[in-house]
């Protein structure tokens, strides 16, 4: 049997182990087209992220995955910086994926860039001083984030650090998310 015999076998079998490699060999195949093309396009292999609550509400709903591009790749515009053409997900200025306090053992946080601070610079008017340079963030959703998240639990007295952000939020798929918020893991 010449290659291409056995390449034609293997296309046409109906033995179930043959097909079943086929099937594994085609999802594969389908993974790693996705995750090319979305490193190409977000800068991430895995690029997209599930909503979890409703800090972000009405623009982002729990189960809602949000693709995410690569900071390295973008820069992030805030809310005080933007245009009042520049709009990411209904509002003025960008949504940031962050880690809090740069802990890789939380669940990052998206929220939108309000402002960026300067170290020894109130955070808010009235405010402490800044500890170093960062970013004040707030959730969109005006009952449960009246206040900034450096002014509660979220990032306390503490803006978000340049390196802690992950990336910037780009595009939103409603609700197929609650998939994968109802896995364990």
């Amino acid at each position: 049997m010449d290659l291409k015999e056995g390449i034609r076998t293997f296309r046409e079998s109906d033995n179930f182990f043959i097909s079943l490699t086929r099937d594994i060999l085609s999802v594969a195949a389908a993974v790693l087209a996705f995750s090319t093309i979305s490193y190409i396009i977000f800068g991430m292999w895995t690029p997209m992220v599930a909503v979890e609550s409703g800090s972000m509400e009405p623009h982002m709903n729990i189960g809602d995955i949000i693709f995410i591009q690569n900071i390295e790749r973008t820069s992030v515009i805030t809310k005080a910086d933007s245009s009042s053409d520049y709009m990411s997900f209904k509002e003025n200025g960008d949504v940031i994926l962050y880690r809090p306090y740069g802990r890789e053992d939380v669940t990052p946080i998206i929220h939108r860039a309000m402002y960026f601070v300067k170290a020894g610079e109130p955070m808010w008017e009235g405010g402490p001083v800044a500890p170093h340079d960062g970013y004040i963030t707030k959730g969109d959703n005006e009952k449960t984030n009246m206040v900034y998240d450096q002014q509660g639990q979220i990032s306390y007295l503490t803006p978000v650090k340049e390196e802690w952000i992950i990336g910037v939020a780009r595009y939103r798929i409603p609700y197929i998310g609650k998939i994968r918020l109802m896995l364990p893991f």
